[in-house]
Order: C-alpha cells, then structure tokens, then sequence
C-alpha cells in the first residue's frame, strides 16, 4: 500500500501537469489569437486610412503643369477671350451717338496725377484687407496662415484672373495654399466660396443703399431689374447654404457617387461652415464692407482727376457704377470680365447717369488701368519673385482654434 501511495501521487502530479500545460497552451493560443484579431483589426484601419488619403490625394490632384500660367496664355481660347472682347467694346463705343475717339488721349493726360495717384493707393489697401479677410478663414479651418502670406497669394491670383478666363485664380489661389501648406484644395475652396458669399451680399447691399440715395427712391426700370437680380441671387445663395448645412450631406449620401466625392465634399463643406464662427461674423463683414468701398473710392477719385465740367458721380454714383461693375467680373468668359465690363460701366455712365460717351469711356478705361493693367504689370513681378509658387512653405501665425460653425 505504501509503494502505491508514491504511484498514485506521481500519477496526479503528472495529470496536474498535463492540465497545467495545456491551460498553458491554451492561453498561448487565445493570446496568439487575440494579437492575430488586433493585428487584422490594425491592416484594416491602415487600409481604410490608406484609402481615405488616396481619395483625398486625388480630389486635390491639381498639377502645376494642369495650372502653368504660360501654357494657359498659348492656348487659343485665351488669346480670343482677351482679344475679341476688346473690338467689340471698340466697336461698341463707336457705335455710341457723339462718340470722339480721337479725343479719349487729351482727357486721359488731362487728369489730376495725385487724384490719380490716390486712387491708385486706395485700390491697393483692398489687398492687404482681403488678405487679412481671408487669413481669419483659413484659421477657423485650424490653419495658422499670416496676413502677409494671404495677401500675397491673393495678389498673384487676381495676376491669373486678370490674364486667364474662367476665374481659374480662384483655383490658383487654392493650389498655392495646398503646396505651401496643410491646408487641402477643397477645404480652400469653401473658404473661398465664403467669401464669394460676402462679397455678394456685400454688393447687393451698397447697390441697393447707393443706388436708392443716388436717385433718391426714383429708380430707373434698367436699375431696378439689376436690383431684382442681385436680390434673387442672394436668396437664392441664402437657401443653398442653408441647404447645404442642415442637409448636404445627406443629399449627397443618397446620390451614386465615388467615395472621393464624398470626401471632397465633407471637406468642402468644412471649409464653409468652420471658417466662419459667430465671434468672426462681425469682423469678416466690416471688413468686407472696407474691401468694397475701397473700389468705390478708386472710381470716386478717377472721376475727380479727370475733372470733366458738370459730371459729378458723388459716393453714390461712384459705389453703384463700381459695384456693377465688380459684378461683372465674376462672369467667367473673358479675364477679369474685360469687354464686359467696361461696356457695362460705359452703358451705365451714359444712359443712368447721363455721362457724355467720350468722357464715359475715358473714366472706364482709366479705372481699368488701375484695376487691371496695373495688377498685370505689379502682378507679374510678384509672380516671378514670389517662393510661393515654387512651394517654398508659408510661416504660421500661432496656433489657431476653430472657431466654430454657424
């Protein structure tokens, strides 16, 4: 009996060690299953991470090359929309009643240089307004970007706008950003897009203002339909981004597209709503306000130099016949609305404010050198100086916050 005790004793020993091996074995294998399911559950995030940044890579795939200025400029559709519209305002112009070419170079030379020279100056304040309009959006986004770095990237796009139809500056003006920057192509475009917004409220809101003291509540019927227009697009603006807000997202959803759409949509979207907080809202209209009586001002004192007998726009006139025209250059035919504008301007001077057609064209042609010829010949020197277009970096403000949306 005493020789079966040890037997039976080593026999449960090896039993319990048995089961403590394969307890052991089995943990082994749970934990070798549980680092198994953690690392298929890591390569799946990677994957869907890795995919996303694929998606957003190739919604914000713009080239340099798809944007090279020169290439732009040796394109036949950009030659005629430069050249075409500038024989017909010729031709318009000449088929104006009293209308004496000859006489537009005497009324140019005439002009008062320091009236120009100071409307010359108030034109170029608005840059440095619209780059600090536009850092305050980028920073709701998170981005930190200076002032300077705004305004710079600004001026070189009004440069393309003014050389290129189709408002393809906007678009340069987002591309500069993303190569200098973190900031994505579609997050700048609804940083874009809202200031698009604000100018355009903007321009309704001091036409109807100008326009109403200008011809103290006797409105032309011309006037008014230009009125009616401004105020159903702005309505019209109004309800889209309430639309967007409370039901973009699930608009697009239900629509069968690419899951890069998606994305750039959720991004441009953010770019809207982030950048504009009820704490900027104030700031970013009062700017926009001086950014537009700015180009009111340069038409202003233009007028003034030129010093023409019994014409006399006043800051009414000058705020509803710069406006007008400020509009017209959103259309995307010609670069910076050239021949349209300036026929609009022409047509509102004589027929709105009963400006002789000679004189009509002079001021037009010499606010649109300041407007214009001037940013093409100081653009063009910024563009070839400039870092920002060969990708060398912006230098960040400070940390920003997003201010939160509306």
């Amino acid at each position: 009996a005493e020789a079966v005790e040890p037997e039976a004793a080593a026999e449960a020993e090896g039993v319990r060690a048995e089961a403590a091996e394969s307890e052991g074995a089995g943990a082994e294998a749970a934990e070798a299953e549980a680092r198994a399911a953690a690392q298929a559950e890591e390569d799946r995030r990677s994957g869907e991470e890795r995919r996303s940044g694929e998606e957003r890579r190739a919604s914000d795939n713009v080239t340099a090359d798809q944007l090279s200025l020169g290439k732009r400029l040796r394109q036949r559709r950009t030659i005629l929309s430069l050249v075409l519209p500038l024989i017909l305002l010729v031709l318009f112009a000449r088929a104006l009643p009293g209308f004496k070419l000859d006489q537009i170079p005497s009324l140019v030379l005439g002009a008062n240089p320091l009236l120009l020279l100071g409307g010359f100056a108030v034109f170029y304040l608005g840059f440095p307004l619209r780059g600090l309009r536009w850092a305050i959006l980028i920073r709701g986004t998170g981005f930190p970007l200076k002032i300077r770095d705004a305004t710079e990237i600004i001026f070189i796009s009004w440069l393309v706008n003014c050389l290129v139809p189709a408002k393809l500056g906007d678009l340069y003006r987002a591309y500069l950003l993303k190569i200098n920057s973190t900031v994505s192509l579609s997050r700048t475009f609804g940083t874009v897009f809202i200031e698009r917004i604000l100018d355009l409220f903007a321009i309704v809101v001091f036409g109807l203002g100008s326009g109403y003291w200008s011809f103290r509540g006797r409105l032309p019927a011309e006037v008014q339909v230009v009125f009616l227009i401004g105020v159903v697009v702005v309505v019209a603006l109004a309800g889209g981004l309430l639309t967007m807000r409370n039901f973009g997202r699930r608009i697009i959803t239900a629509m069968p597209l690419p899951g890069r759409v998606l994305e750039f949509y959720d991004r441009f979207e953010e770019g809207v709503f982030s950048a504009v907080g009820l704490r900027a809202l104030p700031r970013l209209i009062a700017i926009t306000a001086l950014i537009w009586s700015t180009e009111a001002m340069r038409l202003f004192l233009v007028v003034e130099a030129l010093g023409f007998p019994e014409i006399h726009l006043g800051i009414s006139g000058a705020f509803f016949v710069a406006l007008t025209g400020s509009l017209l250059t959103a259309v995307p035919f010609t670069p910076a609305g050239i021949g349209i504008v300036e026929g609009a301007v022409v047509f509102v001077l004589t027929q709105v404010y009963n400006v002789p057609p000679t004189e009509a064209l002079a001021i037009t042609l010499v606010d649109r050198v300041i407007s214009v010829l001037s940013i093409i010949g100081f653009g063009s020197v910024a563009y070839w100086l400039s870092p920002k277009r060969r990708g060398m970096g912006v230098e960040p403000h400070a940390p920003a916050q997003a201010s939160g949306g509306v």
